[in-house]
């Protein structure tokens, strides 16, 4: 199992991608989210300069944000400036989309858009849909050092549901998930990835699940002010994710909510309903607004995030292992982010 981390994109937090590299991590998956974090690829330009080992790309980039083209160029200069470990993680965008009142692409849309990408990656040319028109497009100055089309860089493709799930098993060469929440439910995530493409050689094909870790010290409540300290906000991302869902589609969330629904939603039905798409991810993976660590209940908690003794965490992950997870990538709050690298590092990375 290789863990790794995902990082809301600062451009002055470059030590904490070179921090990761030191203390083992495998992976460092830089946010593109316009509206809230620092563009991922000037954040990436700067880690690929200061690291060696670590592999560094997009968690995710964004189809809706950027046409296919603008973001192969973009991680395949990355690619120039880190040969060989560099990869390319993509999503429809529910945040980066949803904060500009705009919706994420749907499946349509999505399909489309990996189709149209996956060859600009191996720099050969694809069709590029404008309008009505079908546009032949390629990148005509690929060998004078613009961009790195030598070494391959996969395309790791994020999905939730079994039909994003299918286009990541269909288009990708792994896909970043939702954690799983057993190996149970990781083998119904195999079978959707499947879906499109029975053929799927699970061993070439590399899954990654989203999450954030805490270690608990003995006698240590599950919602200790030091839990919700370092994992709070991604606890609360979920929230906010859910609530798009309700707000945008009429979804109810599952019963990880229940506890919190009427209150949550009375409270955002208070706020100005014409920056309400300003207001759902303030503070995103970042900090816990003062209003909202009352929505930080144990279920949530439990239900968003791992949270155990080094010895349950360490089951857990080895179980998932079993059932075809790659890699976990954690999230941290912002200001502990940190001590939660080094805590993870030597009580988890350290004896996996």
């Amino acid at each position: 199992m290789d863990i790794g981390v995902c990082i809301a994109s600062h451009i002055g937090d470059i030590d904490y991608v070179v921090e990761a590299e030191a203390l083992g991590y495998t992976h460092a998956w830089l946010a593109d989210s316009q509206m809230i974090w620092s563009d991922c690829y000037a954040a990436l330009a700067l880690a690929a300069s200061r690291t060696s080992r670590i592999n560094l790309g997009t968690g995710v980039a964004i189809t809706g944000t950027r046409p296919a083209p603008v973001n192969a160029a973009g991680i395949c200069t990355i690619n120039a400036l880190a040969p060989g470990r560099t990869f390319f993680g993509v999503g429809a965008g529910n945040t980066a989309m949803r904060i500009m009142g705009l919706p994420p692409h749907r499946i349509r849309q999505y399909d489309r858009y990996l189709k149209e990408i996956k060859p600009l990656l191996r720099g050969e040319e694809s069709t590029i849909h404008h309008g009505e028109q079908e546009i032949p497009i390629r990148h005509v100055m690929p060998d004078k050092g613009f961009v790195n089309f030598d070494d391959p860089v996969p395309m790791y493709v994020s999905g939730f549901g079994p039909r994003s799930l299918a286009l990541a098993g269909e288009h990708g060469d792994g896909a970043v998930l939702s954690l799983p929440r057993s190996a149970a439910a990781m083998k119904n995530i195999w079978r959707m990835l499947e879906s499109n493409r029975p053929e799927l050689d699970r061993n070439d094909f590399y899954t990654t699940a989203l999450t954030t870790m805490v270690i608990l010290k003995p006698g240590e409540a599950i919602d200790s002010d030091r839990v919700k300290a370092e994992c709070g906000a991604f606890a609360m991302a979920g929230v906010h994710y859910a609530y798009d869902q309700y707000r945008n589609f009429g979804h109810q969330p599952g019963n990880t909510l229940a506890g919190i629904w009427e209150d949550y939603t009375r409270m955002m039905a208070d706020l100005d309903q014409t920056r309400l798409h300003q207001r759902i991810h303030q503070g995103h993976n970042c900090w816990v607004l003062p209003e909202e660590e009352k929505f930080l209940t144990p279920d949530i908690l439990r239900g968003t995030c791992m949270i155990g003794t080094r010895d349950e965490l360490l089951e857990r992950l080895a179980d998932l292992d079993q059932a075809g997870l790659n890699q976990v990538m954690i999230l941290p709050n912002f200001d502990p982010r940190f001590q939660v690298l080094k805590d993870v590092s030597e009580q988890i990375v350290g004896n996996l």
